[in-house]
């Protein structure tokens, strides 16, 4: 049998897109050492500087190590943005593909041909093979996106939104049920516009109303809500839900009116916070967030306005982001670049207040009874097992190290009642009580 090696790249939404690829390429083997595989494909990631440097190092790793003979594939966001110059340019990847065919990528293998469908492919029917968890999966919404924010890239080569009808989610869903998945995540550019495009104003209402009547579906999460799209009533209702978690996961990069209205984002201050105290009045809310520091004309009076208001709001995770100039869009324009040093000045001072605030979000724990869900062997070290909170979404909120247990039996993929003891570092420790 011939052998596959695939890395995926960038964000959680790539990742479904590489789990595509693998059911259509189920006749190989995986493995983990490129230097034995047959194909070996890279997911890439076009958003910003860092991950388009991350993408072609990985290209450029893979290459140097391969084995005379095979094929390495060249996918995803960056070799679309990117196709004319990469195609002509980077004689170390044999096949190129963009964000239209990973529906088709055994074809393209077969044929050994470069294809690049002008349109963004949309998950329907195919078959994932889901990676990383027996328990967990992500569900995508939808492609592309109708935001015009000046310095996201995305639109331009992902085109506008385009939902996956709801007859076709619920589908995936029912179907992943059965497989023992139970826990669900559902992603896109824009999750709150879902439906938008087919003049619907509230998909996601929808959305929740459907996935609560499905049978063993036990835990569910929103990821990416956009500002101007999340409506008072969406936010009502996911605090309404017995099912869906009070996750809310809004990227609001700035706080500064003006530098809001710079960045095209819609909403300003007054709408942001009043969503913001919203969320954070719902029982057990969790509020993820992230920032952007060093966008074109941030003034040093609108960087300490955003350091006030995250002293001031208690998010439990912040990723912080130093502004990338990128071009094809609005803010690549601008003038009064923000020179590196400074940007790097002013994110140590906002690293320092976000990671005072996870601290204050963790410690909060101790002391509680949560739904867990074991995920392995911990990072730390093997004499723990690796948890996460249920309520927390995987990778990205942290880690809950499992010393102890009040049953036996435990298994990786099960949902089990802990108590939190104590927060070592930036982890919390736990002792299983009972199955939940």
């Amino acid at each position: 049998m011939k052998k596959l090696h695939l890395v995926s790249l960038g964000c959680t939404k790539n990742l479904v897109d590489s789990e595509v690829m693998l059911g259509k390429l189920q006749a190989y083997q995986l493995c983990d050492d490129p230097t034995t595989a047959d194909v070996l494909i890279v997911n890439t990631c076009g958003f910003i500087g860092p991950a388009k440097e991350e993408s072609l190092n990985t290209i450029f790793a893979l290459h140097e190590a391969r084995k005379k003979g095979s094929v390495l594939v060249m996918a995803g966001c960056l070799s679309e943005r990117y196709k004319e110059d990469l195609t002509k340019e980077l004689k170390e990847v044999d096949l190129f593909t963009g964000v239209g065919d990973y529906d088709k990528i055994d074809e393209i293998i077969a044929l050994r041909q470069n294809r690049f469908t002008p349109s963004t492919y949309l998950l329907n029917d195919e078959e994932r093979v889901i990676t990383g968890s027996n328990a967990h999966a992500y569900i995508k919404l939808s492609e592309g996106c109708n935001q015009s924010c000046s310095f996201c890239a995305i639109p331009g080569f992902k085109g506008k939104l385009l939902s996956r009808t709801l007859e076709s989610l619920v589908k995936e869903v029912k179907a992943l049920v059965l497989k023992g998945f139970y826990d669900f995540s559902f992603i896109s550019q824009d999750s709150s516009s879902y439906l938008r495009d087919v003049g619907e104003k509230e998909g996601l209402i929808k959305l929740i109303d459907a996935v609560e009547g499905i049978e063993g579906v036990k835990s569910a999460r929103i990821l990416y809500l956009y500002p101007t799209t999340t409506s008072n009533a969406l936010i009502e209702r996911i605090i309404a839900s017995p099912l869906f978690h009070n996750y809310f996961d809004m990227p609001i990069q700035h706080i500064s009116d003006s530098m809001l209205k710079r960045m095209k984002r819609g909403a300003g201050r007054e709408r942001i916070t009043e969503q913001l105290a919203m969320m954070r009045k719902a029982p057990n809310s969790f509020i993820r967030t992230s920032f952007i520091v060093g966008h074109p004309k941030e003034s040093e009076a609108e960087f300490e306005e955003l350091l006030t208001f995250a002293k001031a709001f208690d998010f439990d995770r912040v990723n912080i982001f130093a502004y990338s100039d990128e071009e094809d869009t609005s803010a690549y324009e601008m003038e009064e670049k923000i020179d590196t040093k400074t940007i790097n000045k002013r994110i140590k001072k906002l690293d320092d207040i976000v990671k005072t605030k996870t601290q204050k979000s963790l410690e909060a724990q101790v002391g509680k009874e949560v739904l867990i869900l074991v995920e392995g062997e911990s990072s730390e070290h093997e004499f723990f097992m690796g948890a996460r909170e249920l309520l927390w979404a995987p990778n990205i909120d942290g880690e809950i190290l499992v010393n102890e247990s009040d049953i036996e039996g435990i298994c990786v993929g099960g949902c089990y009642r802990a108590k939190i003891s104590e927060c070592a570092g930036d982890k919390l420790i736990a002792t299983i009580t009972s199955v939940a």
